[in-house]
């Protein structure tokens, strides 16, 4: 019960502060940028996903080293035999040696002529002089408990080369899973951009929508004034409510889209949806003088800059080291070996009932003769999946052209139509009050200042539209060329 109140207490205490960390962005403090972009790259589940593939591949590239140190293992066991060994089948009766004192040596006693002293031959046979009476079970032993072990060490000294080729491709994988995942890094951050700049142009649209309402609501009370004076006809006040009406409901959509976007904000920088983020630039009314943009660019440097083509350049490099792993099965292989075996009862002394062991120390030489053309038919699909990954990093970078090609032209074009929409605004509000006065002035309908009131409303709202496109495509464009900057959070 204490266990579970100290476990409940500490829940509590995490929640608290996930709470309190997600109410300080909830009350409406202001977030830039940068910030958004930091807590998309620490929240996104896709990210964490791939930076645990790193650590994966870390692990499988020390695995690999691995295979160049020698190898100990054990082995042990025991078994239980229903029956021992015995040498003989049945009671024996053996011929006893005596010691020969001048021969050094053992002889049997032999039956001899007293005579002559030669030894007495039944059937051409001696006859011995002395019958040892041996049971037996005296060469019995007792097997039915065994144990046994064996510890042995393996040190390959030539595998054909596949222990380098493993380390190689392990080492590659690494760096390969860590190009993806700076690549898809890059891609959270120009999503969270595209969501941040959406916000933005959202609340301007905002702006001018109000702005509107209220110009078409001054217009409206003008109108209803006119009638009643009889300068003005019913069907002007009518035309004017209804597009007064019309524009209350474009205000509506886009309150409605705002929040909705500041939704889709929060879901891309890992926070709750309904975390209502207020953005530095919401309410900037001017946009910082942009670099001109180049219409060439060195593509070597490119190339290099490229996260995904240098994952492309490292899956060719190790389909290569495949090659080289299916070349080595057609290759002798070489490795010493040394172990240490024993057993109880041990064969060293008769089956005695006890531990004992021994060394031994060896090598063993492995030479493919002849597979039916398996291992040479396994080089030559390795060499073709070589063959078909640099195909592909062919292709890429012929779409890496057209695509930063593309990029330039449509970043130039959003400069230039930016400009344009600067130049309009001015001709839009001059159109306005002109139109406003020659209204008051009664040379001007309610149709032209409703006319002079849309074209107004226009030309900001290509502005807003234009402000953004230009932050869009230089961010874009900083993407195709590699010259994104993502700083990642460390992989632990």
């Amino acid at each position: 019960m204490i266990i579970r109140r100290f476990l409940l207490s500490l829940f509590g205490l995490y929640a608290l502060g996930s709470f309190a960390q997600t109410s300080a962005v909830a009350d409406g403090s202001v977030v830039t940028l940068e910030q958004c972009r930091e807590m998309a790259l620490s929240n996104n589940k896709n990210l964490r996903k791939s930076a645990q593939q790193i650590k994966v591949a870390g692990y499988e590239k020390d695995q690999a080293f691995a295979a160049y140190l020698p190898a100990i293992d054990f082995a042990g066991g025991y078994m239980y035999n229903q029956k021992g060994v015995s040498v003989f089948g049945s009671d024996q009766l053996l011929p006893v040696k005596t010691f020969n004192i001048e021969k050094q040596d053992y002889e049997f006693g032999l039956v001899k002529n007293p005579v002559t002293g030669e030894p007495v031959l039944v059937n051409g046979k001696p006859i011995p002089e002395q019958m040892a009476y041996l049971p037996k079970e005296a060469l019995s032993y007792d097997l039915h408990n065994v144990f046994f072990g064996a510890v042995t060490l393996t040190q390959p000294i030539f595998m054909g080369g596949k222990i380098v080729a493993m380390n190689k491709i392990t080492g590659y994988a690494e760096n390969l899973a860590r190009a993806m995942h700076d690549n898809a890094s890059q891609d959270v951050v120009y999503a969270v951009d595209a969501a941040y700049w959406q916000v933005v142009s959202l609340k301007a649209k905002h702006k001018l929508a109000v702005s509107f309402v209220n110009l078409l609501d001054t217009l409206s009370r003008n109108v209803s004034l006119m009638v009643e004076q009889g300068v003005a006809t019913k069907r002007d006040q009518l035309t004017v409510d209804v597009k007064l009406n019309s524009a209350q409901v474009d205000l509506t959509k886009v309150e409605n889209g705002l929040v909705l976007s500041r939704m889709a904000l929060a879901q891309v920088c890992g926070l709750p949806v309904h975390t209502m983020l207020t953005l530095a630039d919401e309410d900037a009314e001017t946009i910082s003088a942009t670099a001109p943009i180049a219409k060439s660019y060195n593509m070597q440097d490119v190339y290099s800059a490229r996260e995904d083509l240098r994952a492309l350049e490292l899956g060719v490099k190790i389909y290569k080291e495949k090659e080289n792993i299916a070349r080595a099965s057609m290759m002798p292989n070489l490795a010493l070996v040394g172990a240490y075996t024993f057993s109880n009862p041990n064969m060293f002394n008769g089956f005695e009932k006890k531990f004992s062991g021994m060394f031994s120390v060896g090598a063993m030489l492995t030479v493919p003769i002849w597979h039916w053309g398996g291992n040479y038919n396994k080089v030559r699909a390795a060499k073709a999946q070589t063959v078909a990954a640099r195909l592909e990093l062919d292709n890429a970078k012929d779409m890496i052209d057209l695509q930063v090609n593309q990029a330039s032209f449509k970043a130039q074009e959003a400069v230039k139509t930016f400009n344009m929409t600067e130049a309009n605004l001015e001709k839009a509000d001059e159109n306005l009050r002109c139109a406003e006065v020659g209204f008051r002035d009664g040379v001007m309908t309610v149709d032209n200042v409703m006319e002079a009131q849309t074209a107004w409303l226009k030309a900001h709202s290509e502005n807003v539209d234009a402000r953004i496109d230009v932050y869009l495509c230089d961010v874009y464009l900083n993407k195709v060329l590699g010259r994104l900057d993502v700083s990642t959070p460390a992989v632990e």
